[in-house]
Order: C-alpha cells, then structure tokens, then sequence
C-alpha cells in the first residue's frame, strides 16, 4: 500500500500516515512523522516533529508525545500519558493507566469513562522503554533512564537510572549513550562512549558541566 501524505486534520508538512493506520481528524501530527500500518491515534493526540508511530502502535485520546519519539510496533501508550523529546518505547510496550483495573462496579455493571480517573505514565526526555516492560498507571520514568525489556515499573525511576526485573529495580547506571556507567572513583561515573562524567550523591546521578548535559531535573 503506499503512503498518504498529510492525511489526518492538524498535520504539519511531510507527515507519512499508512492508509491502514487510523488517525482520528482532530489529532495533531507534527512535520517528518511516520504513522506505520495499522496503528491508532486517538482523538486530542498530540505528536510531535520527526517521530515514528510503529505497525499496531496504540496512542490514547489526549496522549501528549514530544519530538522525535519512537513507538515501536505494537506499544500501546493509554491516556493521559506525556512522553516528552527523543524518548523510545520499545515493541509491545505497554504504559498503562489505571491503578485498580474492573471490568465490572460492585453491583456488576459495567464501568464507564466517568466511573474511574485514569492516571497517566510521564516519560522524561531521552528515556528508554524495552520491549513487553510494563510502566504502571502514574509513574515517572527520569531524563536518560533504561528500563530493560519485560521489566513491570510500579514505581518512579531516577534520571540515568538502568531498572530490571519484576518489579524493576536500579542494577546501574547509565548515560546518555545508553551504555552502563563506569565507576570514575569519589562518587564519579563515566560514560565509556562519550567520556562524559557524572557524580552520584544521595542516591541520584547528575551530569557534570563539563560533560555538556543538562542539570537535574527540577
């Protein structure tokens, strides 16, 4: 099948939408998008410049997705998730929204938008999700971290922070590069890519000035 350009209402220049993908009209996609086969995009969406919607990918009513993130195949990303610049959700993930799950109320019937408050997952700049992790309702994801695939994140994760397991636990640190941490002696860190330098204290990680990243997030 080929490509659609501009397809959807509120699309900027060169945006690519497959003619399988659903796009609601009153969604927002920014210029150099790519929404791939069979994805969905709700109502209120907002998408951001150069990002990569990918074959079966779910995007939420009122989802907010910065520039340049990456949805890989089948991630399904449930309102009213904010996922800010350069951040990448690895195949099959899921970021859900909903702390106490039911199909059903007390008496049996069954529940309605307004029966429940969803509470969204907020992914920090430059973050990483693997692939089938789970990021439960309401947890934060800090600029830079990894979570490694198939992790179940119920609680939020420190900037440069590399969680695993279920339920996902720090076992290092890691850059901007996405590669772990070297120990630089005196609390300090190292990227073995790049050189740049950190110092841990008190539990968290915050880039050096003179490694050219940003500061802690306030």
């Amino acid at each position: 099948m080929g490509i659609t350009e501009g397809a959807a209402a509120g699309t900027g220049a060169d945006v690519r939408i497959e003619p399988s993908a659903d796009v609601d009209e009153r969604a927002v996609i920014g210029p150099g998008s790519t929404v791939w086969h069979l994805a969905q995009v709700r109502e209120h969406a907002e998408i951001g410049a150069e990002c990569i919607i990918g074959r079966g990918a779910y995007v939420g009513p009122g989802v907010r997705l910065g520039d340049r993130v990456k949805l890989q195949n089948h991630a399904l990303v449930y309102e009213p998730a904010v996922v800010e610049d350069g951040v990448f959700v690895g195949p099959a993930a899921v970021l859900t929204n909903d702390l106490y799950p039911r199909s059903v109320d007390p008496e049996g019937r069954l529940k309605r938008g307004d029966d429940w408050q969803a509470r969204g997952v907020t992914l920090r700049r430059g973050c990483s999700i693997g692939g089938r992790a789970v990021v439960v309702a309401g947890v934060t994801v800090g600029r830079w971290a990894l979570v490694a695939a198939g992790a179940v994140v119920h609680r939020d994760v420190p900037d440069f922070a590399l969680v695993a397991g279920v339920p996902a636990r720090r076992i290092k640190w890691v850059g901007r590069a996405g590669e772990p941490l070297e120990p630089a002696g005196d609390g300090l860190w190292r990227c073995p890519r790049t050189g740049e330098r950190y110092a841990e204290a008190d539990g968290l990680l915050s880039p050096l000035a003179e490694g050219g990243c940003d500061g802690p997030s306030a």
